[in-house]
Formats: structure tokens, sequence, C-alpha cells
């Protein structure tokens, strides 16, 4: 048996049309862009992916002030723990009823006198995160623990006066 002969590269092409113009062809229409189909599914993913995005920000926002919160009431409760120790070593005089506790948390900013030198404790009181206000919730030594009135003595502790619930179950105003 003899082998087949292998036709050359100029093969005849049938007439109306050519090897080139049926490869342009082809590069045409793979570039066509995308189709109403794959736009709609592409958009339909992207607000997917945007729907899940948002509680995970809120949450990222939530925690962020609750660490602020917890940040200002630690540095307002260093500041007035310094002016209790400058009281107790008689650094300064201070109320008979006052216990040696600041008055208010202004004279923590404002400072008070210590051998001809003005002494200050805090540069400036820190705005709440969860209240957005410069107020805070105070105790003296002589209200309850959980008191949410202020007896005016002094200044024992301070709290938010938020009474949102944090990520943790607890109130804020606990902290």
């Amino acid at each position: 048996m003899q082998p087949l002969p292998i036709p050359a590269k100029s093969a005849a092409v049938p007439s109306g049309s050519t090897r080139r113009g049926s490869q342009a062809g082809l590069i045409r229409g793979s570039q066509a862009g995308l189709t109403l189909v794959e736009l709609i599914i592409t958009v339909t993913i992207v607000g997917i992916l945007a729907t899940a995005a948002v509680p995970i920000a809120r949450f990222q926002v939530r925690r962020i002030k609750e660490r602020e919160l917890r940040d200002d009431l630690r540095m307002l409760r260093a500041a007035i723990d310094k002016y209790k120790d400058a009281a107790d070593k008689n650094a300064f005089i201070v109320k008979v009823d006052s216990q040696g506790y600041p008055p208010d948390l202004q004279t923590l900013v404002d400072g008070v006198d210590v051998q001809d030198k003005k002494v200050r404790f805090l540069r400036a009181i820190p705005t709440d995160p969860m209240t957005k206000s410069s107020e805070w919730g105070l105790r003296s030594n002589q209200d309850d623990p959980d008191s949410s009135s202020w007896g005016g003595q002094n200044v024992y502790d301070v709290y938010t006066k938020s009474t949102d619930t944090a990520m943790d179950g607890t109130r804020y105003s606990t902290w």
C-alpha cells in the first residue's frame, strides 16, 4: 500500500471565504465585551460581597468606640488617683470632707498649686465616645457604688452616661 499524499500548504479554499477572514472573525467575536448576563452576574456578586461587608464595618466601628471608652475611663481614673496620691502626701490643701479626691473633673485640668508650681493631672476632659459629650457620670466616695446620681462632695469615680449595652453583654455605665 502506498501512503496517501499530503496536501500542500496552499490548499484550495472554498470561494467566498479566506483563512485570514475567518481568523479575524474569531478575534473580533472574542473581544466583543461582556454580555448582559455576565454583567448581571458580576453586579450580583459585587452586591453580595458589599452586603457582607456592612455588618463587619459596623462591628469594627463599635469595637473602636468601646476601646476608646475603656482608654478614656482608664485615663480619667488614673488622673483621679494621681490627685488623691498628691493630696495624701499633703502636696496641696484640700477640703476636709473631700478625703483627698478632686471636687470635679475640671480641677484635674486646671491643676493645683504645689510648691509655687501649677500641677495638672489632665490636659483636657475627654469626650465620651458613646454619648459624644464631655459630660461624664460622676460618683463620690459617699455615693453607692451603682448610684447614678452624684452627691457632689468629690469625684471618686467616673462612668459613661450611655445606657447602651456592650458587645460582651454588660452595660457601658458599669465599666
